[in-house]
C-alpha cells in the first residue's frame, strides 16, 4: 500500500497554529515593524513546529521581486575575483537573497552585455558586475535603464552605477613604504596585466611612494598574475646589480619571484626583500613566509549588497563609491637593507676569526 504524500504546510496552517490572521503571518514573514513582539514569537514558533517554507514563486508574483541578485564575473580561478564573488554570495545569503552567477571566459563588452541580458531575462532584482578591466567597465553602459547595479573594483562609472572597491593605490603605498623604511634605496615592481584597473592603481601607489621619498623609479616588469610571470621577472631581477627590494602586484607572482631568486642563489630576505599583494591563504606558508597587502573581500561583498539593496528598496539609482581600506601583513620575506661596507667588514672579521695564526718556523724563535 502506497503511503499518501504528506501535504506541505501553507501560510493558512501557520495562521491557524499561531491563532492569528493570514495577514499577520505575512507581516512576520516580511519583517513588518507593526507586529507585537509576543505575536511575532508565536508565529515564528508555529513556523518552526510545522516546518513551513514560504513559496518564493508566489511571493515574487505578489511583491514583484524575485529575491535573486545577478553576479557577472570572469576567471574565477584567480584568487581576487573568486574571493570577491564568494564575499558577495555570503552577504546576499545573509540578507535573504539567492544569487545567480554568470562566469565569463572573456571579459569583452559583448560578453558582459550578453550576461546582463541573460540575468535580466531571469528577472533578477539587481546586478553586481565584477569589473576589474576597462573593457568590462565600459560594458556597464549597456545596463537596462533603471536596473539597480553595482560595479566591483572598477573606477570607471556611468550615472546610476555605484562602485565598491579596495584602495589599490594605498595598498601599493603600504608595500613600498615598508621596504623604503627598511632602508632600501628603491623598490622594483612586477606589475599585473595592463588592462586591469587594479594594475594601474598598484603602479600608481608604488610610483607615488618612490617619488615622494625622492627615490629612483625603475621601469616596472610586466606580468600576468601567474607564478610563471613572476618567475621570469625574478630571473631578470636576479641578474641585475643593485636590486635589494621587489614589490610583486600579487602573491602568485611573488611566489614565482621567490623561486627564481632561490634558483639563482639569492637569499630572501638577506639579499633581496620581497613583498606581495592579496594575502592568499598559502602566502604564510611560502618559503620564507610572505610579507603582503591584505584585501578584505568579505567587506567588499557586504558593502556591495548593502548598496544594491538600498537601490532596490528605494527604487532609485544614484552614484555611490565605497572604498575599503587594505591591510598589511609583515612576515619573513622582508628585512632591513644590507650595508655593503658593513657586510664586507663583518665578512672579513669572520674570515679572520676562522683562519688560525701561522705556526712558528722550525728552528727559529717565536716572534721573529
Amino acid at each position: 500500500m502506497t503511503t499518501p504524500k504528506r501535504r506541505l504546510p501553507v501560510m493558512a496552517d501557520v495562521a491557524k497554529e499561531a491563532g492569528v490572521s493570514h495577514q499577520t503571518v505575512s507581516r512576520v514573514l516580511n519583517d513588518h515593524p507593526n507586529v507585537r513582539a509576543d505575536t511575532r514569537a508565536r508565529v515564528e514558533a508555529a513556523i518552526t513546529r510545522l516546518g513551513y517554507r514560504r513559496n518564493l514563486v508566489a511571493r515574487a508574483l505578489v511583491t514583484k521581486r524575485s529575491r535573486t541578485l545577478g553576479v557577472v564575473s570572469f576567471d574565477t580561478t584567480l584568487y581576487g575575483p573568486a574571493s570577491t564573488v564568494y564575499g558577495i554570495e555570503q552577504a546576499a545569503r545573509t540578507a535573504g537573497y539567492f544569487v545567480s552567477i554568470v562566469s565569463l571566459k572573456s571579459i569583452d563588452a559583448d560578453s558582459v552585455r550578453d550576461a546582463i541580458d541573460y540575468l535580466t531575462e531571469q528577472g533578477v532584482d539587481g546586478v553586481v558586475v565584477v569589473a576589474p578591466q576597462r573593457s568590462a567597465a565600459r560594458a556597464l553602459e549597456s545596463l537596462p535603464a533603471g536596473m539597480p547595479a553595482v560595479a566591483v573594483e572598477g573606477t570607471y562609472h556611468r550615472p546610476g552605477v555605484s562602485v565598491v572597491c579596495i584602495d589599490q593605490a594605498v595598498g601599493a603605498r603600504l608595500a613600498t613604504r615598508h621596504l623604503l623604511e627598511l632602508g632600501h634605496e628603491t623598490v622594483w615592481h612586477v606589475a599585473g596585466p595592463s588592462d586591469w584597473m587594479e594594475t594601474e592603481g598598484r603602479i600608481e601607489g608604488w610610483r607615488a611612494a618612490l617619488e615622494e621619498a625622492g627615490r629612483p623609479v625603475p621601469e616596472p616588469l610586466a606580468g600576468d598574475w601567474s607564478p610563471r610571470a613572476g618567475y621570469e621577472a625574478g630571473r631578470s631581477l636576479a641578474a641585475m646589480e643593485g636590486v635589494t627590494a621587489v614589490f610583486a602586484a600579487n602573491d602568485q607572482m611573488a611566489l614565482g619571484v621567490l623561486r627564481a631568486l632561490s634558483e639563482a642563489g639569492v637569499r630572501v630576505p638577506e639579499q633581496i626583500s620581497v613583498v606581495g599583494f592579496d594575502d592568499i591563504p598559502e602566502s604564510e606558508f611560502f618559503s620564507p613566509p610572505l610579507t603582503t597587502v591584505r584585501q578584505d573581500f568579505d567587506a567588499v561583498g557586504r558593502h556591495c549588497i548593502e548598496v544594491l539593496l538600498r537601490q532596490i528598496d528605494s527604487g532609485r539609482g544614484g552614484y555611490q563609491r565605497l572604498v575599503v581600506p587594505p591591510g598589511f601583513v609583515v612576515r619573513s620575506s622582508s628585512a632591513p637593507a644590507r650595508d655593503p661596507a658593513r657586510d664586507s667588514a663583518r665578512d672579513s672579521a669572520r674570515v679572520s676569526a676562522r683562519v688560525p695564526a701561522p705556526a712558528p718556523f722550525p728552528g727559529r724563535p717565536a716572534g721573529r
